[in-house]
């Protein structure tokens, strides 16, 4: 009874085994045929976007293949056109050259017969005077001389007055034809340079957090960056040329970089002040070249080149004095006088003008100095130092620089008054802060509007520092006129440094 009962539950668990897995079988089945239907209306939709999008850049391709031909119908057209006309221009040119050569054959014609006649004449003549074409001018040139001899004399003294008026009236025609030959137009120095961004995005990273990257950048640069709603420029905004282009050359190899930080800016600030050096050194090579002037000692060439960055009454001194150069050369080789010397003496009249922010004197002596330190010709320096009549004048050559000077200052437009005013003012600012003891740095900024000014944290504490601010402003007040007010801010800050090695 046992045994036929375990064989009927054996039987039945394998019938419901097998009901389960016929089970499973079918649902598989299923899945798989849903998977399948699946995958065949994915791949409908792919063939149907790929489609479209086929058919689309079709079209669009075929778009672009007849504007190009329709372009080129055009320049095909036109180039007809020019051609036709250019066919017409060459018919007339063809028939007015043989018009012209039937003239020149009728004019020939012409001239000997003249010529013929002329001869004959002369002959009749002499056949009837019995004497020669030279013969009969000397005797006649005889008798007018002895018959009118009082009124030839007369007729001398009369030249010999107008020659001097002659002289001096080529004179000025030298002169004048001087000044138009450099007539050259002078525009005076903007006050901001425009650097490209490639992206407006660059404007938060140059700004920094909380402005630390602009700060640091103003600090080193001596300038201020303007960062305003302008799409892809950036303004850097100063009087001093040699800061606006050490900023530049700073600002632009840091976007190019991407890394900007105040360490960074330290250091592509300290690079762009080398290649401004080199740009120096470059200038005063060229002008060198350009004049013609030679022997001259390298480091008077370099210093040469300090004047590209110096203005006066808004005439660039290096252009200046290369104007100058050209004016002295061309007023040497009327007169007969040595023209290297008056070449080299006009180009290096204001070379003063490059150090006298840092030398005591006035530029013409300080530019003698230089001169004489550097070896450069005795002429030279006499030929530059009577430009401003502090010297007398002991050679043709100095009375020829001082005249070109004043040809190239003096003539409409080539200086303005206003900028170099301008200009002192904002000097003068500087200065005074600089005055102050504790004071390491001193820049103005906003035209003149602020001055911010960087003290030594060892030598001025916060309450010197709000002081300072005070007694500077209140200096300002005392010393400059200027419009409106100046905003005065003194900058006090520590740094901790260390290295980890």
């Amino acid at each position: 009874m046992l045994a036929s009962t375990g064989l009927v539950g054996i039987a039945l668990g394998y019938f419901l085994r097998l009901i389960i897995a016929l089970g499973k079988k079918g649902s598989m089945e299923i899945e798989i045929k849903q998977m399948m239907l699946d995958a065949k209306e994915e791949a409908k939709k792919i063939t149907l976007a790929a489609e479209k999008e086929a058919t689309e850049t079709l079209r669009e391709i075929r778009e672009d293949i007849k504007e190009k031909e329709e372009k080129s119908k055009k320049t095909e057209d036109r180039l007809i056109k020019k051609e036709e006309l250019l066919d017409t221009r060459q018919g007339d040119i063809d028939k007015e050259v043989e018009t012209l050569k039937v003239k020149v054959i009728e004019i020939k014609d012409i001239k000997e017969k003249v010529d013929n006649l002329e001869a004959q004449k002369r002959a009749e003549l002499e056949k009837i005077s019995g004497l020669s074409q030279e013969e009969a001018k000397n005797e006649l040139l005889g008798s007018v001389e002895k018959k009118y001899e009082e009124d030839i004399l007369a007729r001398m003294k009369k030249m010999e007055i107008f020659g001097q008026d002659k002289l001096e009236q080529k004179a000025k025609d030298i002169l004048s034809t001087t000044i138009q030959r450099l007539a050259t137009s002078v525009s005076a120095d903007l006050f901001t340079t425009h650097v490209a961004i490639p992206s407006d995005e660059i404007k938060g990273k140059i700004i920094g957090k909380e402005g630390r990257n602009i700060k640091a950048f103003e600090r080193e640069t001596g300038v201020e960056i303007i960062v305003d709603d302008t799409p892809g420029s950036i303004t850097i905004s100063s009087f001093d040329p040699v800061r606006r282009q050490v900023a530049r050359l700073a600002l632009e190899n840091l976007i190019l970089d991407g890394r900007i930080q105040p360490a960074k800016i330290e250091k592509e600030v300290e690079k762009a002040k080398l290649e401004i050096n080199n740009i120096i050194k470059e200038k005063g090579e060229q002008a060198v070249y350009e004049t013609g002037v030679i022997n001259l000692d390298p480091r008077i060439i370099s210093i040469l080149g300090r004047l590209y960055f110096r203005t006066s009454y808004g005439q660039n001194v290096l252009q200046h004095s290369i104007e100058m150069a050209h004016i002295a050369g061309m007023l040497a080789e009327e007169l007969g006088a040595n023209v290297q010397i008056a070449k080299a003496g006009a180009l290096l009249h204001d070379i003063g003008k490059a150090v006298d922010h840092e030398v005591a004197g006035t530029h013409v002596e300080i530019g003698r100095r230089i001169l004489q330190k550097f070896g450069a010709h005795e002429d030279i320096v006499k030929a530059m130092q009577a430009h401003h009549e502090e010297y007398p004048y002991e050679t043709v050559e100095s009375i020829i620089v001082q005249t070109a000077d004043s040809i190239s200052g003096g003539r409409p437009g080539a200086r303005r008054d206003s900028m170099e005013n301008y200009l002192k003012r904002l000097g003068d600012l500087e200065a005074i802060a600089k005055g102050f003891k504790g004071v390491e740095k001193s820049y103005a900024l906003q035209a003149g509007r602020e001055i911010r000014i960087f003290v030594t944290p060892s030598e001025v504490s916060d309450l010197d520092a709000k002081k300072m601010a005070q007694d500077i402003a209140e200096k300002i007040e005392q010393e400059l006129k200027y419009p409106g007010e100046i905003k005065v801010t003194v900058i006090r800050e520590n740094r901790a440094i260390e290295f980890a090695r």
